[in-house]
């Protein structure tokens, strides 16, 4: 790959994370939120950030981090993710327990409290099978499937509770963040034939 293609991934990547952040933080609405409110929206921006970055490592597609080294930093990436969904739902917590309640237990009136928590249920799930998978002695291929249909849980809930969120992100870019990680998850499906019967 040439200096120049690798320059232009990397440039394509730094844009299509810094707009999405950079559009809330310009969000008028913060004016009459808290700051623990505004770091757990923020925490959920950055969540889906990690959610591009995740097939993006074990892809390949990011110059300078494939393969082993790739796989290392989807890990780390994983775990920052474990964290983001944390802090997120605990500021939503902080600011208001009732809310978080009647999510937890799908008894909220908004809809898009649903599909956070089938996706934070999800992220909890992938976590837990990565840190069992040994003691499991899971097969790769049933590892890989497992996997793989988790993530497909976690960004598919994950981006019809951000489209259905009215609040400080603006919405073109929000769209196109979400757009992309859609893209990047269905190319890494594609790429490694994980729901062929036969071995990739």
């Amino acid at each position: 790959m040439s200096p120049a293609r690798k320059t232009l991934i990397w440039a394509g990547v730094a844009i299509v994370i810094a707009v999405p952040i950079a559009a809330a933080a310009a969000s008028p609405l913060h004016a009459w939120r808290d700051p623990v409110y505004i770091a757990a929206g923020f925490a959920g921006i950055i969540a889906m950030i990690f959610l591009l970055l995740q097939p993006l490592l074990i892809g390949g597609y990011l110059p300078g981090l494939s393969g082993l080294r790739g796989r290392r930093v989807h890990r780390i990436i994983g775990g920052a993710l474990v964290m983001a969904v944390t802090l997120h739902v605990a500021g939503l917590w902080i600011t208001s327990p009732p809310d978080v309640v009647d999510a937890l237990l799908f008894a909220s009136p908004t809809p898009f409290s649903d599909w956070g928590v089938i996706a934070m249920w999800a992220v909890i799930a992938t976590a837990a099978l990565a840190v069992l998978r040994r003691r499991l002695r899971l097969r790769p291929r049933a590892w890989r499937l497992g996997h793989m249909f988790l993530a497909a849980v976690i960004v598919l809930c994950s981006v019809v509770h951000a489209l259905l969120i009215e609040g400080t992100m603006e919405m073109f870019s929000k769209v196109a963040l979400c757009t992309f990680v859609v893209m990047a998850v269905m190319k890494l499906g594609v790429d490694l034939r994980v729901w062929s019967l036969r071995r990739p």
